[in-house]
């Protein structure tokens, strides 16, 4: 397999779990957010621009780690 493509598939897998790690961390802070309140919970706005932020980041890292992988094994 070629390093570039071996680099871009470990940057896919960081990117899924930096993606999905954010997610579960609102998710819970949602939830205990409307616990306080006794409300339903619901995302917010800074909530959903949060994990956007992160998904936004998470493109640029499987392109970064090919070339890395490229440079340093290639």
């Amino acid at each position: 397999m070629h390093v570039a493509l071996q680099g871009a598939l470990w940057g896919a897998g960081v990117a899924m779990f930096l993606i999905a790690a954010e997610y579960f961390f609102v998710k819970k802070a949602v939830q205990e957010r409307a616990t306080v309140r006794n409300l339903k919970p619901e995302f917010e706005q800074t909530d959903r621009n949060r994990i956007k932020s992160v998904v936004s980041f998470a493109v640029f890292i499987p392109p970064a780690l090919a070339f890395f992988f490229w440079l340093v094994w290639g």
